[in-house]
């Protein structure tokens, strides 16, 4: 293939990705996986590179994928849903002497099921033991829309503003180095340069209640755009002829802040993205199968926007008698979802058979919503916790392939009060689908 057809390929495919962010929202607010090979693993790989995409889980890895091109896309298919209880009728929240604000009584599901999520990565060579790879890919993201409903309390929407929901979507850009440093262990590193769209709609009666410090900044603004960057270091080494182990780190991502809702998310608009760690091995446990495991840490709690405690801040907010302080929404310590950080465990196998290759995993990590913390994360009910894959690589000529991946995560939910009337419960659910493909190019 001539160089200027590589090229055109790399251009197209790196503007499909730049247009379309992504919308994931599984591992908390991350996806489960990234590459589609790795996806049909559960999204393990961190010592067990197969893609010109495995730098976003680990870049040390690109020394042993060979020079390739890898773009595809996923369909991602999120269906979330709330149901609030019958409330009693109380005049104020408990002792607080705090007005009472019940939800609708009854389910109601959100909008917009279906998103595309496009990929593109490529790997050269420089030499037998050095690789320079880009990734155009997406991280995660949280999207809901729930139609107006009438209130007990006569307002419309969910909470009083009308339609009622919020869209975050993120694309990494992603360029790797990476060198075998000896015949056993592999190094990598990559500077990643992110970019988020957020738009915020229905949430007014937060500022007119007096829980926002910038009430004209907090909702119904449209679309904002913010910008940062991070790292990502990695390592992948052979302790047996049998066993490789890899490590990698992203770090923490500072971001511009979102100044459209300066009034919605803690530090006036700030939103960084949590740092990430990953170990785990690669077991062939035959000439044509091979064991993978993962264990992931993401830190949500070292973003304010995310980890911070809802409910009581609102709360702190509120007895102020409505003038601006600290733990209002786009304070300094403002109310957040209120995150856990989030263990995720990934186990995959992969075989051979013939000229196939195929794939199994399942992954399982606590879901990051506490239940005193579900009335705000109505706009965000990242509840999931297992994921079940499967997937496969077909060869189509001597230099392409096709691989594919679907996952299943099957319906998970999380229950509490609703914090503005502790007599209504809300309890939150989703499950989803996805599936995934991706096309090869080998040179």
């Amino acid at each position: 293939m001539s160089s200027g057809i590589k090229k055109s390929l790399i251009a197209l495919s790196v503007s499909g990705a730049l247009i379309a962010p992504s919308a994931y929202a599984t591992n908390g607010y991350f996806a489960h996986g990234y590459s589609t090979a790795e996806k049909g693993l559960a999204g393990a790989g961190v010592a067990y590179s197969q893609d010109a995409l495995s730098s976003a889980t680990n870049p040390a890895g690109l020394v042993k994928v060979g020079e390739r091109l890898d773009v595809g896309g996923a369909i991602f298919n999120p269906n979330r849903k709330y149901t609030a209880s019958m409330p009693s009728g109380a005049a104020t929240i408990g002792n607080t002497g705090f007005p009472a604000f019940p939800l609708t009584p009854g389910t109601y599901e959100s909008s917009h099921d279906y998103f595309f999520i496009p990929h593109i990565a490529y790997n050269w060579m420089l030499d037998d033991t050095t690789a320079f790879g880009i990734a155009a890919y997406g991280n995660g993201g949280m999207n809901t829309d729930y139609q107006t409903v009438q209130n007990p309390n006569n307002t419309t929407g969910t909470f009083g503003g009308g339609n009622a929901g919020i869209n975050l979507s993120q694309l990494f850009i992603n360029a790797s180095y990476a060198k075998q440093i000896d015949d056993k262990n592999a190094v990598g590193a990559s500077l990643i340069v992110a970019y988020q769209m957020f738009k915020a709609h229905g949430l007014g009666a937060f500022g007119q209640l007096g829980f926002s410090n910038d009430p004209a900044n907090l909702t119904d603004n449209g679309d904002d755009t913010s910008y940062g960057y991070g790292v990502k270091l990695g390592w992948q080494g052979d302790v047996t002829p049998d066993v490789t182990l890899g490590v990698s780190y992203q770090s923490k991502m500072s971001m511009s802040e979102f100044d459209d809702y300066a009034g919605l998310f803690a530090e006036q608009g700030g939103f960084d993205i949590p740092a990430t760690a990953i170990i785990g091995l690669a077991w062939k446990t035959s000439d044509r199968s091979t064991l993978v495991a993962d264990i992931q840490q993401i830190y949500y709690s070292d973003v304010a926007s995310i980890g911070n405690d809802g409910v009581n801040n609102l709360f702190a907010c509120g007895m102020a008698g409505g003038a601006p302080n600290a733990s209002c929404l786009g304070g300094s310590n403002g109310a957040g979802f209120g995150y856990d950080d989030m263990t995720v465990i990934k186990l995959g196998y992969e075989w051979q058979q013939n000229d196939m290759t195929w794939r199994v995993g399942v992954s399982n990590g606590d879901q990051p919503i506490s239940d005193k913390e579900t009335m705000l994360n109505i706009l965000a009910p990242a509840v999931m916790e297992t994921h079940l894959t499967f997937g496969f690589t077909m060869p189509i000529s001597a230099n392409s392939e096709f691989t594919f991946a679907g996952m299943y995560a099957p319906s998970n939910s999380v229950e509490g009060p609703t914090q503005f009337d502790n007599t209504q419960t809300v309890k939150l659910e989703m499950d989803q689908f996805e599936l995934q493909g991706t096309y090869t190019m080998k040179f």
